[in-house]
C-alpha cells in the first residue's frame, strides 16, 4: 500500500486542525494594550499548542521517512493519532478561556497523554510491519524519551488538580523535550544511505 496518500491526508488534516485552533484568538474589544490581558491565557494556551502540533507533523515525517509502505493496521493507527490530535483545538480553547483551571489543564494534558500513546501506536505498527531488523525498528528502539513524556503528562494531569500551573509548566517541559526532531530515525537513513552507497 503507498504511504503518500497517508502522508498528504496527515499533513492536510494537521494544517486544518492549527486552522481550526487560530480561530479561536479573537480581536480585543479596544484598542489599547490593555486589552490584550485578557487574551494573555489564550495565546499562550495558543502557543504551546502550535508547537504541539508542529512536533508531531515533523516526527511524523521522519516516521514515514523511514517507511517503505503502510498497511490497514497503520492506517487505522494514524486515525487514531489524528483522532487526539484534532481535539487539542478543543482543549486549548477552553483551557485559554478559563485561564488555567483544573478541569480544563486536566483534560488538555489528558488529551496530550493520549496522542503520546496514539503516535507510540502507530510507530510500533509501522515497526511490526517493516520488521525487527528494519531502519525504522532500529530508529524507534526503546524510545525513553518517547515514555518519558507519556510519564510526565500522566504526572501533570494529576498534579493539574491541585495546581494547574504547574501543570501546564508539565507540559512545556515536554514540549521543549521534543523542540529538536528526532535524530534517531535521520541518522539511521543517512547511515543506510552510507550503507548502499
Amino acid at each position: 500500500m503507498n504511504k503518500q496518500r497517508l502522508e498528504a491526508f496527515s499533513d492536510g488534516v494537521i494544517a486544518i486542525i492549527i486552522t481550526i485552533m487560530v480561530l479561536e484568538l479573537h480581536e480585543p474589544q479596544s484598542a489599547e494594550w490593555s486589552a490584550l490581558r485578557p487574551l494573555t491565557a489564550l495565546f499562550l494556551s495558543y502557543v504551546l499548542s502550535f508547537v504541539v502540533l508542529g512536533i508531531y507533523w515533523n516526527n511524523h515525517h521522519h516516521l514515514f521517512q523511514a517507511s517503505r509502505r503502510v498497511s490497514g493496521r497503520v492506517l487505522w493507527a494514524n486515525l487514531h493519532l489524528l483522532f487526539w490530535l484534532s481535539l487539542i483545538p478543543f482543549g486549548t480553547a477552553w483551557m485559554g478561556v478559563h485561564e488555567f483551571a483544573r478541569a480544563p489543564v486536566a483534560l488538555y494534558g489528558g488529551i496530550l497523554l493520549l496522542a503520546g500513546m496514539a503516535y507510540n501506536v502507530l510507530a510500533k505498527s509501522l515497526v511490526k510491519l517493516h520488521g525487527a531488523d528494519s531502519v525504522i525498528a532500529r530508529a524507534v528502539g526503546d524510545d525513553r524519551k518517547g515514555l518519558a513524556s507519556l510519564l510526565i503528562y500522566s504526572t501533570a494531569v494529576l498534579i493539574a488538580f491541585v495546581a494547574p500551573k504547574i501543570a501546564f509548566a508539565l507540559y512545556v517541559l515536554v514540549a521543549i523535550m521534543w523542540l529538536v526532531p528526532d535524530p534517531r530515525i535521520e541518522t539511521r537513513l543517512a547511515a543506510g544511505a552510507q550503507e548502499n552507497a
